[in-house]
């Protein structure tokens, strides 16, 4: 009897045991549970930088018209992103003409501009159509053709090479979209006081300037463009760089707000943002670098802050 009482009390004592063993795990695992918390601290810290993050815009829809020399180089296609990563909008880009993009901030169908035409853009801005003018960066214009050079423009001034063509009758296309670059173009046949409308070797497209590059190619023509598109373009044309490095063919960008007057679906806040961002000194070392690695060169020289003076602007 007493061999079975205390079996039964080993059993017993060893039931407690295993009890109280399984009772106490509990707490053994809560420790990790202590760790995880304390992992979590660096959370609860990133939770505190939150309000440092800039807040939704209001109106996230922007409509930006620009220039398709902008577009066809490729350099919208890395601002554009990094604009609408930083502040929350989404951004419409319409490459068009100059012109064009004038014409839509004129009637209120865009809220910012990216163009390259002072002279009109000045017009744009007295006649109460912009409220924010900021220079952005400059390129340059450059007169490329065949090889050969038919005209032989080579070593001289853009207008006495507009008139070199015109007198060889060499075939020239042009963009006559009223654009930035057709604009140019305009001011050096006005300048040589010819007009080339209507004669055999002149070509019209109404496009922009990688597809007009193009055309210019296969017709083994002259044509005006922007460096930037011709460089981003060159692997695929038969076409030489004849004229260049002249201070008559600068070519300057500069953004515009449009005048929140003009409608009420305009979105000034968004406008004054990009205009803002494109002249950060952030966006202009993007700018200066853009092309570098791929041309060995850059294809736009930033130019936030400067006098317009220094590129023979007035304003």
């Amino acid at each position: 009897m007493k061999l079975t009482t205390r079996n039964f009390i080993f059993t017993l004592l060893l039931v407690l045991s295993l009890t109280l063993a399984a009772c106490g795990s509990p707490a053994a695992t809560e420790a990790p549970a202590t760790e995880a918390a304390a992992t979590e601290a660096p959370a609860t810290e990133a939770a505190t930088e939150a309000p440092t993050e800039a807040a939704a815009p209001a109106n996230p829809n922007l409509i930006l018209a620009t220039t398709t020399s902008t577009q066809d180089s490729g350099l919208l296609d890395v601002l554009v992103p990094m604009f609408e990563e930083q502040t929350g909008y989404t951004v419409q880009t319409v490459a068009v003409g100059t012109g064009e993009a004038l014409k839509m901030g004129e009637e209120g169908n865009a809220d910012v501009l990216l163009v390259h035409a002072p002279s009109s853009e000045k017009t744009f801005m007295d006649g109460g159509n912009g409220q924010d003018r900021f220079l952005v960066m400059h390129n340059d214009f450059i007169i490329v053709g065949p090889a050969e050079d038919p005209a032989a423009i080579k070593e001289l001034g853009p207008k006495e090479a507009f008139v070199a063509i015109f007198n060889a009758g060499a075939p020239f296309v042009s963009r006559g979209d009223d654009s930035g670059t057709h604009k140019k173009e305009v001011s050096f046949w006005d300048k040589a006081e010819l007009d080339p409308k209507g004669q055999a070797w002149f070509f019209e497209t109404g496009q922009g300037m990688g597809a007009s590059l193009t055309v210019a190619s296969e017709k083994q023509a002259y044509i005006l463009t922007d460096r930037a598109t011709y460089l981003a373009n060159k692997d695929n044309l038969q076409l030489e760089i004849l004229l260049e490095g002249n201070n008559a063919l600068l070519n300057v960008y500069h953004v515009i707000t449009v005048n929140s007057a003009k409608s009420d679906k305009i979105n000034y806040e968004g406008a004054l943002a990009f205009a803002n961002f494109m002249v950060a000194p952030e966006t202009q070392a993007v700018i200066a670098e853009f092309g570098v690695e791929k041309f060995g060169q850059p294809l736009f020289i930033p130019d936030a802050g400067k006098d317009p003076a220094e590129l023979g602007l007035d304003s």
